[in-house]
């Protein structure tokens, strides 16, 4: 009975007990509720439910275990299993500890207790078998819902393990979206102050622009004042100079005209008129005083007052001059008179012992004409009519510009000057070094005589800015042509091949160019006609030198070399001209002055009487020129004319050679015995051919 009420008791102290107050469901599982949610505190048996419990079992361990390790096998149990939170959130709770660290000081309190209270024998047979029975099925009951609490916290554990990777990851994927959203609104707004800066940037230059542009345009209109206040000060400082030099004719005038007023002293005053003089003198002075006030109020006399002031000072002093010379004349007119009175004397008998010379000659000639069996001493009639015409065709031709070649003013003799200079300078820079050169000495030669526009020396000039330029254009370039052979050609004979073909090329464009060629020619030369001018009466020995083509210079004749080398440089050039065609014309017709004329020059020559030393020259210049042109023209012909040259002309001009002119006359004996051995007359050395004009 006693016991009974123990096994009552002790249910009831269970019942009572913080484990007796949960509350179990087989539904918790099923409807995912918190199965310790009802135990809001750690839940623990009594120290003295373990020894009751010992009492109870009916294994045999126990009752040889001591009260210690019984202590020790099941209260730290029942305390680690009554320390289990209730609920996850409880599990790193501090309240949780501090049930932790209660229950172990229990525990210790336990241990400490002395073995032989516990272990009485009246304790042993509290409870009844029922009691035990019931108290083993607690524990077994507690044992399951202590392994299943252990497996579902195990669960809940990797549940919870599982949503913190979730969450972690989750917030790892936001933290790099936030991240890249940072770096986002990072590039924009490096972006948005990047493009604020281009644009001020932009704008910045678009405001230098504008200022540059608007320096500029106030450094050009500073320029330009800069330039007109240049010009004013130069026209000022121009104009006290023409001014000045006003005031200094004005007085040298005014000098002058007291030199015309009449001397008391002079004793030929009586025999002269002053008043013309005094007269012009007056108005000259009146001249010069219109245009002087015209500096008054700040002005300045022009260019034209200045050029008034000076031709009437001019004129002045040829008045003050002609005076003079009237004056010194009327003193020694008497002895003047005299002495001219001896001098025309001595003149008349000069002239009468030059025409008596004169007929000797004649006479002489006439007798040598009959004993070399009738060859002429001069050119044939058809030939002296067409060299009549050619001079007469020049003649007009520098008639015809007399206006431009007299022109006083200043404007006009400019032009002239330039337009000589257009026409010569093209002539002189020709030479044998390449084609191009020479093609543009051409077209410039050859626009001035098409009325075109050229430019020389920097200035542009056409012959359409005079009526009379083309014909003063041609005369020049014609003279200027004839004057390269004469001096050019005469120092290297190599110089006549470009210089023809030029030549040769205008001709064909521009006929009348050909005949001033030749009428300047046969003036310098007239052995190119071929024609030996015969001495007149009343003609001058230097007259007749000049006539036969020396150069006379203060009655001096030049020396006989120096004249056979002109003579030889212009017959080089005409040699070269009558076998020369120029390339670019694209004329097909016959050259306007061919080897024909070649032909015809060299059977008029041989049919004339040789001269002593300038017959074996111009023959030697002109065989070796244009010999191969007439050998390859004429075949037969030609050698038959060279086979008379050596066996009848050449002991004629032997004949008429002095032993100190054999030169020319052994150099020309050689060329013609080579030439007749070899039957062949090479190519001159400086001809040019085809690839010349290309390079």
């Amino acid at each position: 009975m006693h016991s009974e009420n123990l096994r009552w008791e002790t249910l009831g102290a269970l019942k009572n007990s913080p484990k007796g107050k949960l509350k179990y469901s087989p539904d918790w599982l099923e409807k995912g509720e918190d199965i310790l949610a009802g135990c809001v505190e750690v839940s623990s048996l009594s120290p003295l439910s373990g020894q009751i419990l010992k009492r109870l079992s009916p294994r045999p361990r126990l009752n040889t275990c001591s009260l210690t390790s019984c202590v020790r096998d099941t209260s730290p149990g029942l305390s680690e299993e009554g320390s289990f939170p209730v609920s996850p959130r409880q599990i790193s709770s501090p309240v949780s500890i501090r049930a932790e660290e209660d229950e172990q000081k229990k525990a210790e309190e336990i241990k400490e207790a002395p073995a032989a209270s516990v272990s009485s024998p009246p304790a042993m047979s509290i409870l009844s078998p029922r009691a035990t029975q019931m108290a083993g099925c607690i524990l077994m009951c507690e044992h399951k819902h202590k392994a299943k609490a252990k497996a579902e916290l195990s669960l809940r554990l990797e549940q919870q393990e599982r949503l913190v990777a979730t969450v972690s990851s989750c917030e790892s994927e936001q933290l790099k979206r936030f991240e890249e959203l940072m770096e986002l609104k990072q590039r924009q707004e490096y972006q948005s102050m990047r493009d604020m800066m281009e644009k001020e940037t932009q704008e910045s230059l678009g405001r230098q622009e504008k200022m540059r542009e608007e320096h500029r345009h106030r450094m050009k209109i500073l320029n330009l004042r800069l330039r007109e206040a240049e010009l004013e000060r130069q026209r000022q400082v121009e104009g006290r100079e023409r001014h000045r030099a006003i005031n200094a004719i004005q007085e040298e005038v005014l000098q002058l005209n007291q030199l015309l007023q009449p001397r008391p002293s002079t004793q030929t005053d009586s025999a002269l008129d002053h008043t013309p003089y005094i007269t012009r003198g007056n108005q000259l002075c009146s001249q010069v005083s219109e245009v002087v006030p015209a500096s008054a109020d700040g002005q300045y006399p022009s260019v034209e007052d200045l050029n008034v002031a000076e031709r009437a000072l001019q004129e002045m002093r040829s008045l003050v001059r002609n005076l003079q010379d009237e004056v010194t004349q009327a003193v020694e007119r008497k002895r003047k008179e005299q002495e001219e009175e001896e001098e025309e004397k001595k003149r008349h008998e000069e002239l009468k012992a030059q025409q008596e010379e004169q007929q000797k000659n004649a006479a002489r000639s006439a007798k040598e004409k009959a004993r070399k069996q009738g060859l002429q001493t001069g050119a044939d009639d058809s030939t002296l009519k067409w060299y009549n015409a050619l001079q007469d065709s020049a003649a007009r031709c520098a008639q015809a510009f007399d206006e431009l070649s007299t022109a006083k003013d200043t404007q006009t003799k400019k032009l002239k000057m330039e337009l000589q200079k257009a026409a010569t300078t093209p002539v002189s820079q020709i030479a044998n070094i390449s084609g191009a050169p020479l093609k543009e000495a051409f077209e410039k030669i050859d626009k001035l005589l098409s009325g075109r526009p050229v430019t020389s020396a920097g200035k542009t000039v056409s012959t359409s800015q005079h009526p009379q330029g083309l014909e003063f254009v041609s005369y020049k370039l014609a003279e200027k042509f004839v004057k390269q052979g004469e001096e050019e050609v005469a120092s290297n004979h190599s110089a006549a091949f470009p210089i023809a073909a030029v030549a040769s090329g205008i001709w064909e464009l521009h006929p009348a160019i050909g005949d001033l060629i030749l009428a300047h020619l046969h003036k310098k030369c007239p052995y190119a006609v071929p024609h030996y001018p015969p001495m007149e009466r009343g003609t001058s020995v230097e007259d007749y030198q000049k006539i036969l083509g020396y150069r006379v210079d203060d009655s001096k004749v030049e020396g006989q070399d120096s004249f056979l080398k002109r003579m030889s440089g212009m017959i080089r050039l005409y040699a070269a001209i009558i076998q020369m065609r120029w390339p670019y014309t694209g004329k097909q017709g016959p050259h306007p002055h061919g080897l024909n004329q070649g032909w015809r020059w060299l059977a008029q020559i041989l049919n004339m009487e040789p001269l002593a030393d300038i017959t074996a020259t111009i023959l030697f210049d002109f065989l070796e020129v244009c010999g191969n042109a007439l050998m390859r023209q004429y075949r037969g012909q030609f050698w038959k004319l060279i086979l008379l040259i050596i066996e009848e002309y050449f002991p004629r001009i032997e004949a008429v050679t002095s032993t100190g002119q054999m030169g020319s006359v052994t150099r020309l004996k050689q060329f013609l015995e080579t030439s007749l051995r070899t039957k062949q007359i090479p190519a001159h050395r400086s001809e040019l051919g085809s690839a010349f004009f290309k390079s």
